[in-house]
């Protein structure tokens, strides 16, 4: 996979980039210089307005005078830890709910199945919205809706695959010369499906970082004074006009960030599927 990240300039830049944000989300509290909920007395203008950015303020400052940067690379590590937890509990739930109902067949099969397709038929932003508005909003219960509402893709992707593992020639032998189902599905089965899991996870994760400033944006995702790139919108979005790097800059950071996990989980699926390498 090293030769192709070297090959593959593009998949380089987004592993660049995404190690880039990681660092600063990991090492945010030396890496700014102020605090993300403190207020400056020159953080706005005579008028009251926002600062532009500066050389004292990077990324401008927003509407209550705090440091925009110091409040974006914080909001990076909300953003990361959530698409990280949501993404981790999302694979682990569609992992054993598709092996579970691609190995045991029958009712059990079909009832997980049928409920895995009952839960797709719901629009995804619909129902995380749906259950954002049950609990109260904080960083681990946006984390959870949104597993709840990706996991059902997973589940899908899993099944598939495990019924058509079951039915390749190597497992039949195995399952001739005795071996338990259980040890069919932990050294036969579940190995096959990692490579496509680590795809799936690298993708998700794009996926549930855009969730997750969706619903931030529309006030009930991570609430304030935690900061998110999608609160950040949310909280300046009155300023569009007048001050547009507070929407921009957050915006840009949205959006680079899924093109970067998008462009490493092609590059990952490249790598560890031979069919599709060298096009």
């Amino acid at each position: 996979m090293n030769r192709l990240l070297t090959h593959h300039k593009l998949a380089s830049v987004a592993a660049a980039f995404v190690l880039a944000v990681v660092a600063a989300a990991v090492l945010a509290p030396w890496v700014v210089h102020f605090d993300p909920e403190e207020t400056f007395f020159d953080g706005l203008t005579l008028e009251g307005a926002p600062l532009p950015p500066n050389a004292t303020y990077w990324f401008g400052t927003d509407l209550l005078g705090r440091d925009l940067f110091a409040r974006v690379v914080h909001g990076a590590r909300t953003s990361l830890v959530i698409g990280l937890v949501a993404n981790g509990v999302s694979l682990l739930i569609g992992t054993t709910v598709g092996v579970i109902a691609g190995t045991a067949r029958g009712w059990t099969g079909t009832v997980l199945m049928r409920f895995t397709d009952l839960m797709m038929a719901f629009p995804a932003l619909l129902l995380a919205i749906c259950l954002a508005a049950i609990f109260t909003p904080s960083l681990w219960i946006v984390a959870m809706v949104i597993a709840m509402v990706n996991w059902v893709q997973v589940a899908r992707v899993v099944y598939s695959m495990t019924v058509s593992l079951a039915e390749r020639e190597f497992v039949e032998a195995v399952r001739s010369l005795g071996a338990t189902r259980s040890r069919i599905l932990l050294r036969h089965i579940v190995p096959h499906l990692v490579p496509t899991l680590v795809v799936y996870g690298t993708l998700g994760i794009a996926t549930t970082v855009l969730l997750e400033a969706t619903l931030s944006f529309l006030g009930i995702g991570v609430q304030p004074p935690t900061p998110s790139w999608g609160n950040i919108i949310f909280e300046n979005q009155s300023y569009f006009s007048t001050a547009p790097w507070l929407v921009f800059i957050p915006g840009a950071a949205i959006v680079a960030m899924a093109v970067a996990f998008n462009v490493l989980g092609d590059a990952l699926r490249e790598a560890l599927d031979p069919t599709l390498r060298g096009r």
